[in-house]
């Protein structure tokens, strides 16, 4: 599907809409191995809602992020609102998860390159809300 500014505003509005879906996010992950490779730069937010390898992984964390990943995928595609598809819910929580990094921790910026959140806002999606 191409995007476009009104099916991305309807995914965002969905988004919106459905603020109570319990997608796997922050407050849910912070067990300590998660946090470890947080905070080490070893992980990060991407664009599309998904967790992503800043750096090679070792097996714990590749586990990690990759059970992650699944229950955010299961969670975006039981969450998606009629309407939008999994990849527009997906990426509109992927712009607030994105919002919702905290200094020192590492995102993926719109053009590919992986950045450390500073204390201004991160560099977002011009289709984030």
């Amino acid at each position: 599907m191409r995007w476009n500014k009104g099916n991305i505003g309807l995914a965002m509005a969905a988004v919106a809409a459905t603020a109570a879906v319990a997608v796997p996010s922050a407050m849910a992950q912070r067990d300590p191995a998660y946090e470890q490779a947080r905070a080490s730069g070893e992980v990060g937010e991407q664009p599309d809602g998904y967790l992503g390898f800043v750096t090679t992984p070792n097996a714990q964390v590749r586990a990690l992020v990759t059970d992650i990943n699944i229950k955010r995928k299961a969670a975006y595609t039981k969450g998606a609102p009629q309407g939008s598809t999994v990849e527009q819910f997906a990426f509109a929580t992927g712009c607030n998860l994105i919002a919702k990094t905290r200094p020192g921790e590492k995102y993926k910026a719109p053009d590919g390159r992986w950045l450390t959140r500073d204390s201004a806002p991160p560099v977002r999606d011009t289709r984030c809300p």
